[in-house]
């Protein structure tokens, strides 16, 4: 055999061997392994996720990437109610939607499943099946002083929506129920419930004391108009319907009562920014409503078209990484109870919040929780409160 032949031979199996392994790494990018960085490559994962957990989630993640070479991980921080209607109009795709609340995911369940073909949104049971990340509850949070007329008001039992209201559907303002006529009307501070999840569990609760109800709400006790009237003086009290539980709460420590005299917030923005009004207005403080609701931010992996194996196992690891015990202790910190019962609420760090915030009403039992409705009841408040507050300003 020639050389010029043998030169030949050899081109063409160098050619072949670099034809066959180009054609192997295709197939695993096609969807060929299950495991996230299969041969050395990166999956892409996103995480759509409520902006209340932001600082903990942002801490969380860049450790997890220093860990997980093989995963490249993009954060998107959305309003829960925002994301829903992003995810359900197709305009967000991402391969895990972390929401602040069950009543959202349901709802957006619920919506989705208006259309059969597209299957279900996520899991529904099993270890795929959405599971709490961190947890905190609503609370009301009260200039001191305000706050000890509205329990004379209620019989000496905690801040409740009743005593709000009392004072709100006057027009005489806190002197109705015993305050300071220089204090005025009652300011309360909520969100917008049609944007902002904190306001959507505030109209919950609200429309729950008004029938003395912990579970069972449904679309025939929103149509009762004596309720109705109820919810619509209670929200004169609202001057103006925020986007931001964040923001609510720093206007609120901004401001002091000239803005609001009670907000309704999560318990972790409570902790983040309650030390910093004292000796600004006076005391505020964190008061526990009679039936509270959880905000146990679940996290449901997608089952959308767009979601391949591999971003699927990679998004497994990820929420993993998030329920694991150092990260969920490291939650603490930032105000959240974890998700974790394993984890202690009480330690004998002197920066754990609720030890060191007990003064100020910060407390480690919580009342009774109310069960979130079904999805179509939650969107049928939404819609009924816009008809009746949000169509009248």
């Amino acid at each position: 055999m020639t050389p010029r032949v043998l030169i030949i031979i050899g081109f063409l199996a160098a050619v072949g061997g670099v034809l066959y392994l180009s054609s192997q790494r295709n197939a695993g990018l096609q969807g060929g392994g299950s495991e996230p960085g299969a041969r050395g490559e990166v999956t892409e994962i996103s995480f759509l996720y409520s902006t209340e957990k932001k600082d903990w989630v942002e801490a969380a993640a860049a450790t997890f990437q220093r860990e997980h070479r093989d995963i490249k991980l993009t954060l998107v921080g959305r309003g829960s109610l925002e994301a829903a209607q992003a995810i359900l109009d197709g305009r967000e795709k991402p391969t895990v939607w972390s929401p602040a609340d069950s009543a959202v995911l349901r709802m957006l369940e619920s919506d989705w499943a208006t259309e059969p073909s597209r299957g279900p949104l996520f899991a529904t049971n099993g270890n795929e099946a959405p599971q709490p990340l961190v947890i905190t509850p609503l609370v009301f949070v009260v200039w001191e002083d305000r706050a000890e007329v509205l329990q004379k008001a209620n019989q000496g039992q905690t801040v409740s929506w009743k005593a709000i209201h009392k004072a709100v559907a006057s027009d005489q303002g806190w002197s109705a129920i015993g305050g300071k006529p220089d204090w005025g009307f009652v300011k309360l501070g909520h969100t917008d419930p049609t944007r902002s999840n904190s306001g959507l569990q505030a109209l919950l609760l609200a429309t729950m004391e008004f029938y003395n109800k912990r579970s069972g709400l449904t679309e025939r006790d929103l149509l009762d108009p004596k309720y109705q009237d109820w919810m619509r003086q209670l929200e004169k009290g609202v001057t103006r319907f925020e986007t931001s539980t964040g923001t609510l709460m720093t206007d609120m420590v901004r401001f002091g009562p000239s803005r609001y005299d009670i907000a309704v917030v999560y318990e972790n923005l409570a902790i983040s920014q309650i030390a910093n009004a004292q000796g600004r207005w006076g005391n505020l403080r964190v008061y526990y409503p009679a039936l509270t609701l959880w905000s146990d931010h679940p996290a449901a992996v997608l089952q959308g078209d767009w979601v391949t194996p591999r971003q699927k196992a990679a998004a497994l690891e990820w929420l993993r990484y998030l329920r694991s015990r150092p990260v969920q202790e490291r939650a603490l910190a930032f105000g959240f109870r974890p998700a974790d019962p394993a984890v202690p609420l009480k330690t004998q760090d002197v920066a754990n919040p609720f030890t060191r915030l007990a003064p100020h009403g910060i407390q480690v039992d919580v009342p009774p929780v109310a069960e979130v409705p079904e999805g179509s009841v939650v969107r049928s408040l939404l819609t009924l409160w816009s008809h009746l507050v949000a169509a009248s300003r």
